[in-house]
């Protein structure tokens, strides 16, 4: 990755913008124990309270690594409850990359905050339909599976 992904500018952009990025070595402890690393490289995205949310193992292009990067961003409120927060970073990497392969997981996700914001299941289903239409060997489609019956 410092070869390829790193020093392309647009993961420079990014990064400085979004990001607070901290380089350690696989074997440094206590973190590479803590964080359970165990191949370089190892990308974790974590919260302001350092609780992990979203992690990639191994080599990513340049143009996997930014929408790898938002779907940890989309996670931390996800997780937190903050579904609008987490819908707009999940919109934004289906607009504006569709065709990474961050994209079926954003679309999946999308559909559980929109359901978790109204209690509604009519979200399921259109995340099952455009998971479908777009992404229908994905392995977030088949776990939308169900969502088609709604």
């Amino acid at each position: 990755m410092d070869t390829v992904t790193y020093p392309n500018d647009k993961v420079i952009e990014f990064i400085q913008k979004n990001l607070i990025p901290l380089r350690v070595a696989f074997d440094a402890q206590p973190l590479s124990t803590d964080f359970n690393i165990k191949w370089t490289p190892t990308l974790i995205v974590l919260d302001e309270n350092g609780k992990e949310h979203h992690r990639t193992v191994g080599f990513l292009p340049p143009e996997e690594l930014i929408p790898s990067l938002l779907l940890g961003i989309a996670k931390s409120p996800f997780n937190g409850e903050r579904f609008n927060e987490a819908l707009s970073t999940l919109d934004k990497i289906i607009a504006e990359y569709p065709k990474s392969d961050s994209a079926p997981e954003a679309a999946y996700l999308r559909g559980v905050c929109k359901y978790k914001s109204t209690h509604k299941p009519q979200p399921f289903k259109e995340a099952y339909e455009q998971l479908q239409a777009n992404y229908s060997s994905s392995e977030w489609t088949k776990r939308a599976y169900p969502y088609r019956l709604l």
